[in-house]
């Protein structure tokens, strides 16, 4: 009972900056529930008094006083259809906001184990969901709680036995929703995992078409978004028959409030206990309950889709962001002096933590180019992850220019960062939004600049647009070295005193490799770098080459120190030379 509660509490905060609205679309709820009361009394008058008693100016008055009120009333509806609606969208807005600022801030490890079409359904479907509750939530059911509780009270002074009999009915009704309540809510929970579940597939399929394509895959992808589309027809399915239960139910209890009504009150009338007028009011108000509760079943519905949609908002909402520490440290420059003192870390994973680095130490002076090589599976990756902290260390310290990084802010830490890797990623935009990103605040010449150093100017400005040419969903209109020289420009635009290159060149072909490794030389100039590459011949002028395996470092030295060794490196180098 106290998790609803704190879940009402953490609803109704989003009503919060729109109360004022809120408050005149529950105004415009209350008047026109009133409005509806009033049409059987008016009519109980017409019939009982006007109309016997010929009383045509009172009889015109009292058709007057109705046109009115439906006059007043469509005004009220429209309001509450356009202002109430827009209530909704706006807290819906400030939902996604808030979903999308904490998704920045979130670990890395959470999209490591999250899908991407499962978080885009909750930032879409999910909160959709949750604007259409808190629109039609509060206001439907105010308006039907008002209308039922004056109803009862009007027809109480019509005759009180009569209405208590007609409002027996509802308590049953009202228990037969409870009931129901929990069955319905498993079932919209499970609609929504297997809705993201299938937006992640169409996500990934769409993502990846020209690979499944390129090797004849469309058979297993047609299975594959097959058997989550039978996932889903099958969760629906379970969701429309628990749906239809509650509504042929809710329907046979509606046609029965009539007949209770029409009995009931052909008893009455026949006995003599209330007359024609009255008799004609009590079906008229019968009419008007029959509404609210017809809506409360209706938003029953909703109020399940909205409630297991706020709760799986909630779920990401309350997984921690990256923590800062306090009075957390923001250099403005750094050197660029890394180190790495008995570092181990392991990815978390449900069945346990995998150790990927254990006991791991290394220097990296300010300025100098360190290579790391060997062996898939070694952690050379992971420890380019572990210097701008996306992932937390288990133990050790890392540390740059002598501060331990878990007391740098993230911020500033990563803002002497830059990273360019083997699978470059590139927004849908335009060609300088992307160069951009390493500094928003640039001017184009800036940006202009940056291309030129990274030798992809003079082909940007060969296309029609220039630097306005769109790139396309993660720059599928470029080229894989196009791309990568994107990346490079946007790490001189940033221009950082630590350059971190994994695997740059390791996708592109021989002549590609060579123009952008002279644009990578150019980078490095005067920066800490380090350097991630399974092509030995692009690591052979690093100032120190260090051999990382999965028992740590086994080896380090220049380029001709390590051959002269005859180690693990040797070996490396020459197996990837020997047919050449």
């Amino acid at each position: 009972m106290e998790k609803k509660k704190g879940l009402l509490r953490r609803f109704v905060r989003y009503y919060k900056p729109h109360k004022k609205l809120f408050a005149l679309d529950m105004c415009c709820a209350f008047i026109i529930s009133v409005f509806n009361l009033a049409y059987p009394f008016i009519t109980k008058q017409i019939i009982n008094d006007y109309v016997p008693n010929n009383l045509l100016y009172m009889l015109l008055a009292g058709a007057g006083v109705l046109l009115a009120l439906y006059a007043i009333k469509a005004g009220l509806n429209y309001f509450l259809q356009y202002w109430g609606h827009v209530v909704g969208v706006r807290m819906q807005a400030n939902m996604r906001s808030e979903l999308f600022n904490h998704l920045q801030k979130l670990p890395f490890s959470y999209f490591d184990d999250n899908k991407t079409g499962v978080i885009m359904s909750r930032m879409t479907n999910d909160l959709f969901e949750i604007s259409e509750l808190a629109h039609h939530g509060p206001e439907d059911f105010f308006l039907s709680l008002i209308t039922i509780v004056g109803a009862f009270v009007l027809l109480s002074f019509i005759n009180v036995y009569l209405a208590l009999i007609v409002f027996a009915c509802i308590p049953v009704i009202v228990i037969f929703a409870v009931l129901m309540r929990k069955r319905m809510h498993r079932v919209y929970r499970r609609v929504r995992v297997v809705q993201g579940e299938i937006n992640a597939d169409i996500e990934s399929a769409v993502s990846g078409v020209r690979v499944s394509r390129a090797y004849t895959a469309a058979d297993h992808e047609r299975e594959k978004f097959e058997k989550g589309n039978a996932d889903y027809v099958s969760a629906k399915s379970k969701q429309y028959k628990v749906m239809g239960e509650f509504h042929s139910s809710m329907n046979f209890f509606m046609d029965f409030l009539y007949f209770a009504v029409l009995l009931a009150g052909g008893l009455f009338f026949y006995y003599g206990k209330i007359d024609t007028g009255e008799f004609f009011a009590f079906v008229l108000y019968i009419t008007v309950l029959i509404s609210p509760v017809r809506t409360l079943s209706a938003i029953y519905d909703q109020m399940q889709e909205g409630i297991t949609g706020f709760k799986r908002f909630c779920e990401i909402m309350d997984i921690p962001t990256e923590e800062e520490p306090e009075n957390a440290l923001k250099p403005e420059k750094l050197r660029g002096e890394i180190e790495f003192k008995n570092v181990t870390f392991g990815y978390k994973k449900e069945d346990g933590a995998t150790k990927v680095i254990r006991d791991f130490s290394m220097k990296i002076p300010a300025g100098k180019t360190i290579a790391l090589v060997g062996p898939s599976g070694g952690g050379k990756t992971t420890i380019c992850h572990l210097i701008p902290r996306f992932y937390e260390i288990d133990e050790g310290v890392i540390s740059v220019d002598g501060y331990d990084v878990r007391t740098l802010d993230r911020q500033a830490l990563r803002k002497n960062i830059g990273i360019v890797q083997q699978d470059v990623f590139l927004f849908n935009g335009t060609i300088r939004e992307n160069i951009a990103f390493g500094n928003f605040g640039a001017t184009d010449a800036e940006i202009a600049e940056a291309a030129k150093k990274a030798n992809i100017h003079d082909y940007i400005q060969s296309l029609p647009e220039g630097y306005n040419t769109t790139t396309g969903e993660r720059g599928v209109k470029l080229s894989g070295g196009q791309k990568q020289r994107i990346a490079i420009a946007r790490a001189f635009l940033k221009n950082p005193p630590v350059l971190i290159l994994d695997e740059a060149t390791s996708a592109l072909d021989n002549a590609t490799e060579m123009l952008i490794q002279g644009a990578l030389a150019k980078l490095a100039e005067g920066r800490t770098t380090l350097v991630v590459a399974h092509r030995l011949s692009t690591v052979k002028n690093a100032d120190e080459i260090i051999v990382v395996t999965q028992d740590g470092i086994t080896e380090r030295g220049t380029h001709e120190e390590l051959m002269r060794r005859n180690g693990l490196y040797r070996e490396l180098y020459e197996y990837q030379f020997k047919n050449l």
